[in-house]
Parts: structure tokens; C-alpha cells; sequence
């Protein structure tokens, strides 16, 4: 077996969490190697709901623009949500700007959310890795074991191209790899809550005339509603690419095949040449990990979480994950960050992935399935209030999965050992409400200056203290002095404009380099708040 050269992280999986690694530690200059064991290409539709949060960290790292050029429908394609009983049969309800994909500027947010098939997502993602100096991808690249010491972590990887195996030896080690995650097995955590919730069926076919062959409009997705084939359906790329969804499916009828053409023209009473591309089985549940973490050894997105589709969180919470510990590995590889900065990392993200999976369960409990009624498709009087009173529980149910601006953007690590409390309480939580706060935990709050750029885009690369017009210059020449003496990056920005000035009440807001709110005050109070959002002022407890 050949033995290489060390990157400082080995991520394991090339999907959106793996790539948003690599990409955050590729921005900080540290080194890494990413393997995947298989080719990222294919039809299967995933994710196709690129979040705010999601598209603002594709801002940070510069290539929102790239993801707006991709988007196959158009950034201008309206992203509505139509419910009806089927294509070819009336409409019952929508929910219009579903997950805030509307273009234009919006002041709690500097980059509005994308409809996009996580596949082309990948590809912006990977061609970005791929730029960044000490980022190395290898595809058709599987590991075979892993294992760790006081000093790093070792590797076996087998080359599947050339039939060869390798040791590689890195820092750290993170499985980014997905539900049936290779990591999680090697270091022993455990999948706990819910599995087989419901099966469904992705099937993503091609159909020339299809979107002009009813008369619900333009939209991202339709929620056919009947007792034929209740399901979702969309359009999901160019060349007339839709995907289709039939939800909880009957086993009965996954054990005797499917013919999925004829499954489509059941469930739209429209009968076209539909050409299917692909169609897999998949699972709903609701588990999570005992533990994300062994040693020198992380788990990131599904690898650790698994959830509902219902409510676009999946891809997007995995990057989330990726930032958190990606600035986090660097700040510890590169020596400003404490002993205890690592053990951050899962206190603060277990609590947001609970948050959502119960949200996305919610939802999962209110699919098509649930929402028929007899007669509604009855051509008659009848029919008529079915089908008004099954939209009107639409609008007040289906709110909690389309408009969670509360949960994208509203989740704070309250009980973080790397923020500094400052007695103020805690939002409640809602799901559709983000009220932006500068309370210590929360994301920092958005906002648009004069000259047309975003708040954010003057935050740097690690911290951030943002001073208001009657902050103490002492103060803010004491707190950059001590920045500089312990190594901790930090950028002090002091904008004037009245609607920050409106959000950031506080004198000095210092602000982490994932944009969260780490601590703040009208005096400076020394060089002891950097060590404790730095983590050097918590022991180093995670080693089990």
C-alpha cells in the first residue's frame, strides 16, 4: 500500500455538505482532501430548494451569481405552489413566493432562495472547490478504513478507477457522506427515532406540452390531490425534465411494479408521451445521530440527521453544518482557535437539526393523502364545497412548510459555550416570523447600505466587530490590539447608516465568521470575551 502526503481534513462524500467544506476551508487556506466513491451525475431529483441561508453563504464565498445563471427555469419563473385534485382537474388552493424565491431586494436577506435541482447545485459547488488552492477532489475514490491517534487521523482509500489502494493521513477527518454513511458506522454512532415513516416514489421523466396542457399556470410545483395517485408534481429542468412524486405509496403496489408512465397519466388525466428518465423507491424518517462526533472525527449532514423532504431543509441544513464546522477546524488548525472550540460544534447544531426535524415531520403529516376528501372531484355543487373547504385547510396547513423564514433564518445557539450571554431572553420560536435580532446567538441582522451592497459584504473573513457611531475609539483600538496579539482575525467595520444603527443597538457587536452574533456591549470588557469566543476559555472535552 502507497503511502501520500497529509491534507489537514479528509471529507468524505462529495455532496452539497462535503463541497461546502471543502469550499469553507478552501477560503481559509486550509488544505484538504475530498473523496467520493462515485461519479456525481444522474437524473434523481434530491433537492431542489436552494434556501436563503444557503444562497447567502454562496454569496460569501462569491458565486451567488453563478447559481442565479444556473437556475434551469429562470430566476423570473414564478415559485408558486398550486394544489389541485390533478393536473387535467381544478385547482384548490396555492401558496404564492413559496420558500422567498421572488428576485429583488429584500431587507431581512441579501440573496433570495433558488429553485434549482441539487445536482446543478453540486456542479457550481464542485467547479468552485475545484478553484480553491489546497482543495483536492478525487472521484471513484472509496474508503476502506479510518482510523485515529492523539496526533490525526489515518485513511485507507482504494483507488476504483486504477484498482489500488492508499494510506493518507490528515488533522481531522469528516464524514460528509451521506444516509448510509461509511464514517458514522466506522466510529460507532448510532441512528436514533423513527425509520420507514412513509415510501414514496421519485420517477423524473420528459414531457413536450405538458406545462401547456393545463390551466393552473406557471409554478415550481403542483400537489395533486385525489384518490387515484396522491402526489407532488413539477417542472425540474430544461427540455421539458419534470419530476413526479406519488407519496405514501402502498407497499401492494411497490411489490408489483411500477409502470410509472401510466402512473403519470393516472395521476394528471392527461395523457402525453412520457418519456421516464429514472424512478427510485425512498424512505421517510426521522433519525439523528447519538453523537456527531469521535475524537478527531465529524459528521456532517445526513450522515448525522435524516428527516422528511417537506420543507426544502435537507441540503441546505448539511451546508449549514459544513459552515459551522468549517470555520471551526480552521480556526484550530491555524492555532486562534481555543481547545474547546471543536466541542462547539455539535451544542450548537444538534438543537437546530431537532427544531427541524420536527418541523419536517409536521409537515410529512399533511401530504395529499391526508388532505382528500370524498367528492372532491365530484362535478357538481357538491364537488364545488369539498373543494373549498379542503383549500381553505390548505392555506392554514400547508404555511408551515413554504413560509419558514422563522426556522431558516430565526435559530440561535442559545446554550452555545462560544457566545457570550447578555441577559437578554430568548425568542419563542416561529416557524414563519424571523424577527432579526442582534442578541447574542442570533444571525446578525441583515441590512442594505446606501451604496447598494449588503451589510454582510463587509463583514470579514473571521470576526467582525461592528462599532456604532458613539462607540470609544479606545475601545475599539484595545479590542483590535488584543485580536492581533493572540492571532484571532478580526475586521472592525463602522457603517452609518440609521437602519443599522436600528438593528445593532449595542455600542460594539462583535460578529463570528459564520455571521452569527458572538457577543455585545457598550464597552469593550478585554481581551477575556475573545478568549471565550474563540473557545480557549472552555476545557477540551470531546474526545469520546
Amino acid at each position: 500500500m502507497s503511502e501520500e502526503t497529509s491534507p489537514q481534513v479528509l471529507i468524505v462524500g462529495a455532496g452539497p455538505a462535503g463541497l461546502g467544506l471543502a469550499i469553507e476551508l478552501g477560503h481559509r487556506g486550509v488544505p484538504c482532501l475530498l473523496v467520493e466513491r462515485n461519479n456525481r451525475v444522474g437524473y434523481a431529483p434530491r433537492a431542489k430548494t436552494t434556501n436563503v441561508r444557503t444562497c447567502e453563504h454562496f454569496r460569501r464565498w462569491g458565486i451567488a451569481h453563478r447559481l442565479r445563471a444556473a437556475a434551469p427555469l429562470g430566476i423570473d419563473h414564478p415559485s408558486h405552489v398550486v394544489f389541485c385534485t390533478r393536473l387535467a382537474g381544478p385547482g384548490l388552493a396555492r401558496h404564492e413566493n413559496a420558500m422567498y424565491c421572488a428576485p429583488g431586494r429584500n431587507p431581512l436577506y441579501s440573496e433570495h432562495a433558488q429553485w434549482i435541482p441539487q445536482y446543478a447545485v453540486e456542479d457550481i459547488l464542485r467547479a468552485h472547490a475545484e478553484s480553491l488552492p489546497g482543495v483536492e477532489i478525487r472521484f471513484q475514490c472509496e474508503l476502506l478504513d479510518l482510523g485515529q491517534d492523539a496526533q490525526g487521523v489515518t485513511a485507507v482509500l482504494r483507488d476504483l478507477q486504477h484498482g489500488r489502494d492508499v494510506q493518507v493521513r490528515a488533522g481531522y477527518a469528516v464524514g460528509a457522506d451521506g444516509a448510509r454513511s461509511s464514517v458514522r458506522e466506522l466510529i460507532g454512532t448510532r441512528m436514533q427515532g423513527q425509520y420507514g415513516l412513509s415510501r414514496n416514489l421519485n420517477i423524473v421523466f420528459r414531457a413536450p406540452g405538458l406545462a401547456q396542457a393545463h390551466r393552473h399556470g406557471p409554478a415550481i410545483m403542483y400537489w395533486q390531490i385525489n384518490r387515484d395517485v396522491p402526489s407532488l408534481i413539477g417542472p425540474m429542468d430544461r427540455g421539458d425534465t419534470w419530476f413526479f412524486m406519488p407519496t405514501q405509496v402502498d407497499e401492494r403496489l411497490l411489490a408489483s411494479g411500477v409502470d410509472a408512465r401510466s402512473l403519470i397519466a393516472r395521476a394528471t388525466g392527461i395523457d402525453l408521451s412520457y418519456e421516464v428518465l429514472s424512478s427510485d423507491e425512498w424512505v421517510a424518517s426521522r433519525l439523528l445521530g447519538d453523537r456527531y462526533r469521535k475524537g478527531r472525527i465529524f459528521l456532517v449532514g445526513d450522515a448525522c440527521h435524516l428527516h422528511p423532504p417537506f420543507g426544502g431543509y435537507g441540503m441546505n441544513m448539511g451546508i449549514g453544518d459544513s459552515v459551522d464546522l468549517g470555520w471551526k477546524l480552521a480556526a484550530t488548525l491555524q492555532g486562534w482557535g481555543g481547545a474547546g472550540l471543536l466541542d462547539s460544534y455539535e451544542i450548537e447544531r444538534r438543537p437546530v437539526h431537532q427544531w427541524v426535524l420536527d418541523e419536517a415531520v409536521l409537515n410529512h403529516s399533511m401530504l395529499g393523502n391526508q388532505l382528500l376528501a370524498d367528492q372532491i372531484e365530484a362535478q357538481d355543487e357538491t364537488g364545488e364545497q369539498v373543494r373549498r373547504e379542503v383549500g381553505q385547510r390548505i392555506l392554514a396547513a400547508k404555511m408551515r412548510e413554504f413560509s419558514t423564514l422563522g426556522v431558516v433564518l430565526g435559530y440561535q445557539y442559545v446554550d452555545s459555550p462560544i457566545v457570550v450571554p447578555d441577559g437578554s431572553p430568548a425568542a419563542s420560536r416561529d416557524f414563519i416570523n424571523y424577527v432579526p435580532t442582534s442578541r447574542p446567538g442570533a444571525l446578525a441582522p441583515h441590512a442594505w447600505l446606501h451604496d447598494g451592497s449588503s451589510l454582510y459584504d463587509h463583514f470579514g473573513q473571521g470576526f467582525t466587530l461592528l462599532a456604532s457611531a458613539s462607540a470609544s475609539e479606545k475601545d475599539i483600538e484595545a479590542a483590535a490590539a488584543q485580536a492581533e496579539a493572540r492571532r484571532l482575525p478580526l475586521t472592525v467595520i463602522r457603517p452609518t447608516e440609521g437602519g443599522v444603527a436600528n438593528q445593532y443597538p449595542a455600542r460594539l457587536t462583535l460578529i463570528r465568521p459564520d455571521q452569527h452574533v458572538a457577543w455585545r456591549g457598550d464597552a469593550w470588557p478585554g481581551s477575556s470575551v475573545l478568549e471565550h469566543v474563540a473557545g480557549a476559555a472552555i476545557p477540551q472535552g470531546e474526545t469520546r
